[in-house]
């Protein structure tokens, strides 16, 4: 990394004050006096900072869940103004100097330099106890876990740094992607140690809305094993998806979809300093192929429904709209959900020589709204239902594609003009040109 900027804590905070926070006037709690001289309150605005940097990206409309859909064929933009939504992410190589393919890098590092910085700060104030101290470490590696897995998934095998050095003129190595998901696991299984060390005290800062119910040191280790359980699976580690799971907040007597809705997620608000969620953009555009597997699903009836205008370029096109999954400007974006999570399980067991029925039965009946499977299940079976369950969300019809091995051209619309398939992210050009000569550089998109 050879630079990073990181935000004042006050302006942090303040895109959170419309997602129910109160906080007080933190304009003056800067980097340099969290640094030389923390306070309780410094330290408390800054930790709700790195939750406000964590989201930063995540909805606007050129953001994670936005491009990833793209690429995964969830999702097309019709941007006239950019034709980059289609020429460089559906007809062409991702171009590391563009805000497209050098996206999701800087600032999930700044983040995590932030959180750095935090944990620093947080052990020089004398007022917090030992278990407050405890919590705020939990909770910083916990969400350090999340950024670096923003880097992780969308560069994978091309490489990323572990850690942001101290110094931002020093670089820091580019790593595989086997000792990223490694450092990934350690985060998450040090923060679970700490958030349990923590007891009973509360957090000592303020969390949005989306964290209702994991909000408190204990519950927030449950959001902790959820996103363990989703990592080792990524791996294929499917012992530690079932372990961590059984400490998740995973629910498999949900029968409604309200239960399979219960989750974190990341909150958005028009209010004065806050962010609004940007995936409502008319340009965004269900892909057609979603609509093809969807019939008859209640979940596409639930989050789709058709656009006001149909929109095309060139020979794309669509009717469709998220409308129902982002209806305003203050809709969420979920980070996890018990849905997920029984799908996940359905997996391990799956992909273990076990019998998943029981779980994916739950989201196919009550979340699809249709008969129950007859099983034993199949990883087909399984790959359908989280394209439907977790569409729009967070990429992960396009992970999914990498990671089983999956042709995702054969959704394309016009096979032999957009059956170009970028399946991982170039190390950003601004990185690379601070290296030399540096082998990941070269690795590309494909």
């Amino acid at each position: 990394m050879k630079k990073l900027t990181i935000l004042p804590v006050g302006f942090l905070v303040l895109g959170l004050a419309a997602c129910n926070l109160e906080v007080g006037d933190l304009n003056n709690a800067g980097i340099d006096s969290l640094e030389d001289n923390p306070t309780p309150s410094a330290v408390s605005a800054a930790c709700t900072g790195v939750l406000i940097g964590s989201r930063g990206n995540v909805a606007q409309e050129n953001g994670y869940v936005s491009q990833l859909g793209i690429l995964g064929r969830e999702a097309y933009n019709f941007d006239i103004a950019d034709p980059r939504y289609v020429d460089e992410m559906l007809a062409g190589d991702l171009n590391p100097g563009s805000p497209f393919g050098g996206n999701f890098w800087a600032f999930p590092y700044a983040n995590i330099r932030l959180g750095d910085i935090v944990l620093v700060a947080a052990d020089k104030v004398a007022d917090f106890s030992d278990e407050q101290r405890s919590a705020i470490d939990g909770y910083i590696h916990t969400m350090q876990a999340l950024d670096l897995y923003e880097v992780t998934v969308t560069r994978d095998t091309n490489g990323e740094v572990l850690d942001p050095p101290e110094d931002i003129h020093d670089l820091a190595p580019i790593d595989d992607v086997t000792a990223a998901w490694g450092h990934i696991a350690d985060l998450l299984d040090q923060g679970a140690d700490e958030l349990t060390a923590a007891g009973t005290v509360d957090f000592p800062f303020a969390l949005s809305n989306g964290f209702t119910g994991f909000d408190k040191p204990a519950t927030f280790r449950e959001f902790n094993r959820a996103l363990r359980a989703r990592v080792a699976a990524f791996n294929g580690d499917y012992q530690t998806v079932t372990d961590a799971l059984a400490e998740s907040f995973i629910d498999d007597t949900a029968t409604t979809v309200a239960d399979l809705d219960v989750g974190v997620y990341f909150s958005f608000g028009t209010g004065a300093g806050d962010t609004t969620n940007g995936l409502i953009n008319p340009n965004i555009y269900v892909h057609p192929s979603i609509v093809a597997h969807g019939a008859g699903d209640d979940r596409l009836a639930r989050k789709t429904a058709p656009a006001d205008m149909p929109g095309s370029s060139g020979d794309l096109s669509s009717s469709t709209a998220f409308t129902g999954l982002y209806s305003s400007p203050s809709s969420p974006v979920a980070i996890i959900r018990n849905e997920e999570l029984l799908l996940l399980r359905a997996e391990a067991a799956i992909e273990t020589g076990g019998d998943g029925t029981a779980d994916l039965n739950i989201v196919h009946t009550v979340s699809g709204g249709l008969p129950a499977l007859t099983g034993p299940v199949t990883e087909a079976q399984l790959l359908h239902e989280r394209e439907l369950s977790l569409l729009f969300e967070g990429g992960f019809k396009w992970i999914d594609a990498r990671r089983f091995g999956i042709d995702l051209t054969a959704d394309d619309q016009n096979p032999g003009e957009f059956d170009h398939v970028n399946i991982r992210y170039p190390i950003p050009l601004g990185e690379c040109n601070a290296r030399p000569g540096e082998p990941a550089c070269d690795l590309g998109s494909h």
